[in-house]
């Protein structure tokens, strides 16, 4: 697969990853935050203390993480194996993750943790599905 159309699928699945974030974590699952959050205090920022250029670089990073397995190991070209492809390493990433930080801190209650496995399984399905699309238009 050339690097071009990695590099092209990597960002347009990096732009929906972040829009995405946004509206489930920001705007969906932002009123519950208070059953999700362990007892940890003044962890999260607020929209005013964010710190955007790293928020966009993370997330254009997950796009190229989906593009790049895909396009180089995996051949991954339509959405719904994209959509099946992601959703499994979503799952495992935001599983293993979570549980780690339940597991040694007090910023999640299991609650949130599988809220956060769900949400970030979704999350990331889409991301695959378009990941995989982009890798496959014009084959």
């Amino acid at each position: 697969m050339s690097t071009n159309k990695i590099l092209m699928s990597g960002l347009v699945a990096g732009i929906v990853a972040f829009f995405l974030g946004w509206i489930v974590w920001g705007m969906i699952l932002m009123g519950m935050s208070e059953s999700m959050s362990g007892s940890a205090t003044g962890v999260s920022r607020g929209e005013d203390d964010m710190i955007w250029w790293a928020l966009i670089v993370g997330n254009l990073l997950f796009g190229f993480l989906y593009a790049y397995i895909f396009g180089r190991w995996a051949n991954i070209t339509t959405a719904a194996t994209g959509a099946k492809a992601g959703a499994m390493i979503g799952l495992i990433m935001s599983a293993s993750w979570d549980l780690t930080m339940y597991g040694t801190t007090n910023v999640m209650t299991l609650n949130g943790v599988f809220i956060d496995i769900i949400a970030s399984t979704v999350v990331s399905a889409i991301i695959g599905a378009v990941a995989a699309w982009m890798l496959g238009r014009g084959n």
